[in-house]
Formats: C-alpha cells, structure tokens, sequence
C-alpha cells in the first residue's frame, strides 16, 4: 500500500514532532544570532533630534531650567518629565510609577514641588523649573544633599533626587516640628528599600539648621 505523504501530519509520532521543533528553534536562534544590516543598524542607532523639527504637529515653547532658558520644539503631548529627561538630557531626574504616585520624578516649578511625570510641559511654558542638577554640585552640595550623605538617606538611590527635592520643597512649607509632621509631608514620595528615618533624619537636621541659621 503507498505512503500517505500527509500522514506525518496526520499522525505525527513523538519523534516526527522532536525533529520539526528541534530544526524550528535552531532556525529561530540563527536569525537571531544574524548580524542586523549596518544600514539598519546605523537608523536605530542614530541620535534623536532634540529640538522637534521632524515632529508632526510640534511646537515651541520656552523652559527656563536652572536658570537656563531652553526653546524646544516639542510634541504638544510631551510630558515634562519625558522632556526633561529625553529632550533636555537632564536624567537625574527619576521615572519610577510614572502615575505620580512614588515621587521619583519631583521637580520644583516656580518654587513649589510637583510630580513631572503627570504635568505637561507645555503648561510650563516661561516658567521657572529647577531639577535635581540645579540644587547644587559635588564640590558646593546644597544642604539638603549634604544631609542625605551624612545620614545615608539613601540605599540603591534611585528615589533620592526625588527624595532631595520634596525635602527643600518642605523647609518653605507649613510644616510641624515633629518627625511625624515631617514624614506626612514626605508621603508622597516612596522608597523602596525603606530608608525613612534616615530621610526624615535628614531633612530634621536642615530643618534646625535653617531655623538656628
């Protein structure tokens, strides 16, 4: 009787089934491991334009970050978190829940606290932002960062500038004397690793500083 030529497909025996999966994933892991095309490579690695011409529907806007006007051609739906850190460049500034609920991305605008990542920048347009690079330098610290080394407010670092920034943002804010006044007007802002008290140790020690100074 002649063989079925579709009965491997039909009735497909433990080995048949172990030779087709076994040529697919060798076949699978040789494309992967195939050299991408230089002229492939050469677009994805290229740099982004910063100022937007290429955007459809961008438009300007001026931000004034740490004392530095920056006119940017953005997209109208550029958070500015998204445009501090991608278009400006300025990456201490921290994209953590990006839900404005861990505080990682605090920045000051006009000398009050908000969470960048639910802010459009366009609405900043002329405004005054500071960012965790315009607080100070490792060679003059702000106070703030001076105190979060000395306590070790920090551990992997990653909420630290966000951190850094309610805490200033705090020492012109009503704020009570106690650590627990301190720690409601810090809880919006998350630390993974669990370094509250040296926070609050922190920012307590500027606290009487500024008042005693």
């Amino acid at each position: 009787m002649p063989e079925d030529p579709d009965s491997d497909f039909k009735n497909p025996t433990r080995r048949k089934f172990l030779q087709n999966t076994g040529s697919t994933a060798v076949a699978l892991v040789i494309g992967a491991s195939t050299p991408v095309p230089a002229a492939t490579t050469a677009v994805e690695n290229a740099p982004q334009t910063t100022d937007g011409a290429s955007i459809a529907g961008a438009i300007p806007i001026t931000l004034r970050i740490n004392g530095k006007d920056r006119q940017l051609r953005i997209d109208p739906r550029t958070t500015l978190l998204d445009c501090i850190r991608e278009t400006v460049a300025l990456t201490g500034t921290k994209k953590g829940c990006d839900h404005g609920q861990c505080g990682a991305c605090t920045v000051h605008v006009n000398g009050r606290r908000v969470n960048s990542c639910l802010s459009l920048a366009l609405m900043h347009d002329g405004q005054e932002i500071t960012t965790i690079e315009g607080l100070g330098t490792p060679e003059a610290l702000h106070p703030m960062q001076a105190a979060f080394v000395a306590h070790d407010g920090y551990q992997c670092g990653y909420c630290t500038s966000g951190q850094i920034m309610s805490g200033v943002a705090l020492l012109k804010e009503p704020c009570g004397p106690a650590d627990a006044d301190v720690k409601e007007l810090m809880s919006g802002n998350i630390c993974r690793c669990g370094a509250y008290n040296r926070i609050v140790a922190a920012i307590q020690e500027v606290r009487k500083t500024s008042t005693n100074g």
